[in-house]
């Protein structure tokens, strides 16, 4: 994988997204708050199942914290309120089927799967401060204590 730069300290240009729930997300609706936006490749495949899972098993502590946690997937919305209810997830999931926020975060990279090469999203976080630039990223992110380590980043920022 190529090197990418760094887009920490960057001002996350405002953008709006179909989501669950009643509304659009629009970034601008967030400022003041600091957000956790998760980037993972599919709704209800084991991976993305248990880092969804792990997100809302901790949800309390990160909104104790002031933060908001949105997942975000090429998924149609049908299949982000189905994952939902599925699961029981208490925070929203943004659909990007066109890949524009998914481009605007550079997520979307060539994996190989079952030998083939396929184009998909890197599993990703990214933590954006009240102020609206990022503070963190973590990319190719492996599952396993990857939550504790956001949530113990955004309770670090209070």
């Amino acid at each position: 994988m190529s090197e990418r730069p760094s887009i920490i300290n960057m001002t996350v240009p405002d953008f709006s997204a179909e989501m669950t729930g009643q509304t659009p997300f629009r970034l601008a609706d967030f400022r003041g708050r600091n957000l956790v936006l998760y980037f993972y490749p599919k709704d209800n495949t084991p991976g993305c199942t248990t880092e969804a899972l792990q997100f809302r098993d901790l949800h309390s502590r990160f909104t104790k914290a002031g933060a908001e946690i949105f997942g975000i997937s090429r998924d149609s919305l049908r299949s982000h309120v189905g994952f939902k209810e599925k699961l029981g997830l208490p925070f929203e999931l943004i659909s990007d089927p066109d890949e524009s926020v998914c481009k605007l975060f550079d997520v979307i990279v060539m994996k190989s799967m079952y030998g083939k090469k396929v184009r998909g999203i890197e599993r990703s976080t990214f933590v954006i401060d009240a102020a609206g630039k990022i503070v963190k990223e973590w990319r190719g992110v492996k599952v396993p204590g990857h939550v504790d380590e956001v949530l113990e980043l955004i309770e670090s920022l209070n």
